[in-house]
């Protein structure tokens, strides 16, 4: 149930609380006063379009709350909760729409922002709002067979559903095919050179880190006389060479001052541990020496070797020019062209694949269709009969409904043109309600099937917001959808934006919006919305009935309260 609406900064409201009861609410004012920026803002709690030409002139931002109370094992709870918002203790969602006077709009919902997508996802289910707009849209063959479709129950809305995701499926299937048949061609010019890749790649065959290892190889080679001097001298001066020249070397020397300490380390225990690491260095000396005299013996000029390395690094170059800039890219490519040629190569026989699952999903959707088909035309003919005697109820005797099913050729929604004609009268022929009805035939339309609707197998409740479902009526026929309205309102909380008194009567609350201008009297300022009992209610009746509070006009409002009760 709809608890409560606060609105802020919208048109002409500056601010405005409505609290809502269970049954009927008729709202009601004169022309300009603001009725419709409550429809406005029940709009924006419902994700619809912010527009910031809504927000009152002079201020920086609107807003819209509303209070949504949940029975306990709704659907909606567990979106809301999905979506990360949470209820209240009492199984109350609050619902937030704030739009900013630059046109930016935020999304609230129970306490947590979320895309606007998500609140008319969620608030759809929570309230159905009627208005003109949707007279016009009943019209449309669309929206009549949604209508029926609905009529049907959950488990028909179910096989739509299955049927549905066959045809999205099969519109994809579709379009991957004609793609992979369109690009033929370029997938075997892509294959080809992939392949001669490939090829090259398998002929040279790199080793990830060769390129740096033929790098290190001919930089040793292209100097290896100077590295064999440098490494000489480097051996003499750690052990001496053979000139037999008397010249100190380093690990003489380093034996001499070990000998020295382990003289003075008879006496000294600081030093003895200083001549075994000195000990230890002269070992180390050694060994560096052993080294560099093995690598001396295989320092050799070899220019054989030296042009294979060069021949080995150009090789690697060419690929490192096309595929990567060192050879583990180029086996890093090759991998991923590996992969990639296996799915060029596999185009032809996906092709086939999806031709298969093609013939699998019409085959499917054929079926689906005829099932869907038939449900559809069993019952269409109950479902015209429930909106007829609805129908009678709201002063259109003799008029009948006329759900008509043809088979069509399969689309998004199966095989089927759903068509829903009006018989106005007794005698009269049948006309789509697109040709034939009027405004306020069409009002009445709208009502009946959203009633049957209502009390269909599966068919939930919400609240009703109905924006001036009476237009283009009046007299009795006025009455019979008010006494409607309070019918339907027994099992739904049903609210009615009204600017006839003989709905307003049937309402159970009655809420007035009233507009206040500045002092030249010229501009509207604001409008405030109040709830009216008693004799305020009476007073608001009679203006609707004659343009002013007069005591006959208020006579015939008490009769209409009278009658309303009764009824």
């Amino acid at each position: 149930m709809l608890e409560e609406i606060s609105l802020e900064n919208i048109g002409v409201i500056t601010h405005a609380r409505i609290p809502f009861a269970p049954g009927l609410t008729a709202i009601t004012g004169e022309t300009g006063a603001g009725k419709t920026m409550l429809l406005t803002g029940l709009d924006l709690l419902m994700g619809g379009k912010a527009d910031a030409a809504r927000v009152r002139t002079g201020t920086e931002r609107a807003a819209a709350e509303g209070t949504f109370v949940l029975p306990a094992g709704s659907a909606v709870r567990e979106r809301v909760e999905d979506a990360g918002g949470e209820l209240d203790d009492d199984g109350a969602l609050v619902v937030l729409r704030t739009v900013a006077a630059a046109g930016r709009s935020r999304a609230h919902l129970g306490g947590r922002t979320v895309p606007q997508t998500v609140l008319a996802e969620i608030s759809g289910e929570l309230v159905t709002v009627h208005g003109q707009a949707d007279q016009l849209r009943l019209r449309s063959p669309r929206r009549q067979r949604e209508a029926l479709d609905s009529y049907l129950g959950p488990d028909h809305l179910a096989l739509l559903g299955r049927y549905r995701d066959a045809w999205t499926e099969r519109a994809a299937v579709l379009e991957e095919a004609a793609r992979l048949v369109a690009e033929r061609d370029d997938r075997a010019r892509e294959a080809e050179l992939l392949r001669l890749g490939l090829a090259e790649i398998e002929r040279v065959d790199p080793r990830a880190g060769e390129d740096s290892e033929l790098d290190a190889l001919v930089e040793r080679l292209s100097n290896v006389e100077e590295i064999r001097l440098r490494a000489a001298e480097a051996h003499a001066a750690l052990v001496g060479d053979e000139s037999g020249e008397d010249r100190p070397d380093a690990v003489a020397l380093v034996d001499h001052a070990r000998r020295a300490l382990d003289h003075a380390g008879e006496h000294d225990a600081e030093l003895a541990g200083l001549a075994a690491r000195i000990a230890e260095a002269g070992y180390a000396l050694a060994e560096v020496a052993a080294e560099l005299s093995s690598h001396l013996a295989g320092l050799e000029a070899d220019p054989a070797a030296l042009e294979r390395a060069h021949e080995r690094r150009a090789e690697l170059t060419t690929l490192t020019r096309s595929y990567g800039a060192d050879a583990a890219e180029v086996l890093a490519w090759a991998s991923r062209a590996g992969l990639r040629l296996l799915d060029l190569e596999g185009g032809d026989e996906r092709i086939v694949v999806l031709g298969t699952r093609r013939d699998e999903l019409d085959a499917l959707l054929g079926e689906l269709a005829e099932t869907l088909g038939a449900a559809r035309r069993r019952g269409a003919e109950d479902f015209a009969a429930r909106v007829t005697a609805e129908l009678d109820g709201l002063a259109m005797a003799g008029a009948r409904l006329v759900v008509d099913v043809a088979t069509t050729a399969p689309g998004p929604y199966g095989a089927d043109d759903v068509t829903i004609s009006l018989v106005p009268h007794a005698g009269a022929p049948a006309s789509p309600l697109g040709r034939g009805a009027s405004g306020g035939e069409l009002s009445r339309v709208m009502l009946a099937v959203e009633v049957v609707l209502a009390a269909s197998p599966g068919g939930e409740t919400p609240s009703f917001v109905f924006d001036e479902i009476d237009a283009g009526i009046g007299g009795r026929a006025a009455l019979e959808v008010g006494a409607r309205l309070a019918r339907l309102a027994r099992d739904a909380q049903v609210v009615v934006v009204t600017h006839l008194a003989q709905v307003a009567a049937y309402a159970d609350q009655h809420v007035v919006v009233t507009k206040s201008t500045a002092a030249d009297g010229d501009v509207v300022t604001q409008s405030d919305v109040r709830t009216v009992t008693g004799d305020d209610r009476l007073a608001e009746l009679a203006r609707m009935l004659s343009g002013q509070d007069s005591a006959v006009a208020r006579t015939h409002a008490a009769e209409l309260l009278r009658a309303a009760v009764v009824g």
